[in-house]
């Protein structure tokens, strides 16, 4: 079975368990309607995906190494960091791009190995497909229905908190029963994520796109990876 550990969730909840608003360049207010937040964010996290899937592609090409977790983690929080550094500057988009840029690469391996198993190629088509179902349906789900998932936004920090811990266990500890535990703990969570931040689009609680785009990029990255270990662990026992 492959595996990632948990990327956290770029937002965090405040002391009454609802995430951060941050005003930025990509900050709209609030009269201006979710709309055009909704659109903004769709039209980024398209291009940011996007510009991800190349770079994993190029770094399974490549054969480029993995960047190890340390690495991972430092370089995911210090890009991350960095968004909210420059968010009052023209530098946000650069270092959003910079952001998913990096978890693209460090994906690139994971993909690699997964292709190197029995049914590899399928295991990741399966993964995407059921990543990209999974997003629409949510999305969907929340557009028509309007509701507001803003009450989760607590538990599902706490949540990534312990998958986060407990990935990083399963790894030094080198348990792969454990991993698998943590991969399904992670897709529900991420799931709940995409009902929380497009909730929080859709009734005006985010409107920063920028901010809104990065945590619905982690929030798919996580799950597909998540789903990637799920559907791999058989292969990886033929």
């Amino acid at each position: 079975m492959n595996s990632m550990t948990p990327i956290p969730s770029a937002a965090g909840p405040d002391s009454t368990g609802q995430s951060l608003v941050v005003a930025s360049p990509g900050s709209l207010p609030r009269d201006v309607g979710s709309g055009r937040v909704l659109r903004n964010t769709y039209a980024l996290l398209s291009l940011t995906l996007l510009f991800s899937a190349a770079i994993a592609a190029a770094s399974v090409a490549l054969q480029l190494p993995a960047p190890g977790i340390l690495l991972t983690l430092g370089g995911y929080f210090g890009l991350l960091f960095a968004i909210y550094k420059f968010k009052d500057s023209g530098w946000a988009l650069p270092a959003v791009f910079a952001l998913t840029g990096f978890m693209g690469y460090s994906l690139g391996p994971v993909l690699a190995k997964s292709l190197a198993l029995p049914g590899g190629a399928q295991v990741v088509t399966l993964a995407l497909a059921a990543t990209g179902a999974t997003f629409l349906a949510l999305s969907t789900w929340v557009l028509t229905t309007r509701r507001d998932f803003s009450f989760m936004g607590g538990f599902l920090f706490a949540g990534m908190v312990i998958a986060l811990i407990a990935g990083l266990g399963a790894v030094f500890l080198q348990m792969p029963a454990l991993g698998l535990v943590v991969a399904a703990m992670v897709a529900l969570l991420s799931a709940g994520l995409i009902l929380f931040e497009t909730s929080r689009i859709v009734t005006g609680g985010e409107t920063n796109y920028v901010l809104a785009t990065v945590g619905l990029y982690v929030s798919i990255f996580n799950l597909f990876t998540s789903l990637l270990s799920l559907f791999g662990f058989g292969s990886s026992d033929e």
